[in-house]
């Protein structure tokens, strides 16, 4: 597995190998950058894994729904995320008081994480897929300076499988 420093400003590409299973790659060419497994595939629990370290992400709450970010094998909280269900987004907010936003389009087919001073941290395009997910993901230069970085690219991550986790579910309780 290499850096995922390593790949600021290239094309990335977060993948889903095998349809039965809720486990994701993030790659840049060949190489590998992260894994980003769920416990189950009804469950909201997640570890991320890179070389930079291991993280869980868990959402909790159902009404005013929030993710917590926990380094793995403690039960304190890095940051969370509060969804902003109306304006297709949330706030991430650092345990040092720090907040990034995160956006999405109408159709959720492409999401920005913004810094508090409005630079573009990372962006993704074309997510989608039916059976297995997949997406095109940037990091952006300015985004080198986070000591964050690594756990910020797999929670984003984490953050668009429950998106289409929770359009899927919607879909089908209208149907």
């Amino acid at each position: 597995m290499e850096k995922i420093a390593s790949a600021i400003q290239q094309e990335l590409v977060w993948t889903q190998p095998n349809a039965f299973k809720e486990e994701y790659e993030l790659r840049s060419d060949a190489a590998l950058l992260g894994i980003l497994k769920f416990r189950s595939a009804w469950g909201t629990l997640a570890i991320a894994e890179t070389t930079n370290g291991c993280w869980t992400f868990k959402r909790v709450g159902f009404f005013s729904t929030r993710v917590t970010v926990r380094p793995c094998e403690t039960e304190s909280d890095l940051a969370s995320f509060r969804n902003n269900t109306w304006s297709g987004g949330g706030t991430l907010e650092l345990a040092d008081g720090r907040s990034f936003r995160i956006s999405t389009n109408f159709w959720q087919t492409r999401l920005e994480l913004i810094s508090d001073r409005d630079e573009i941290i990372l962006s993704y395009t074309d997510i989608g897929g039916f059976f297995r997910r997949s997406a095109n993901m940037t990091i952006e230069s300015q985004s080198a300076l986070l000591p964050e970085l690594p756990w910020i690219v797999m929670l984003s991550w984490y953050l668009v499988v429950m998106m289409y986790r929770d359009s899927a579910a919607a879909a089908s309780a209208a149907a």
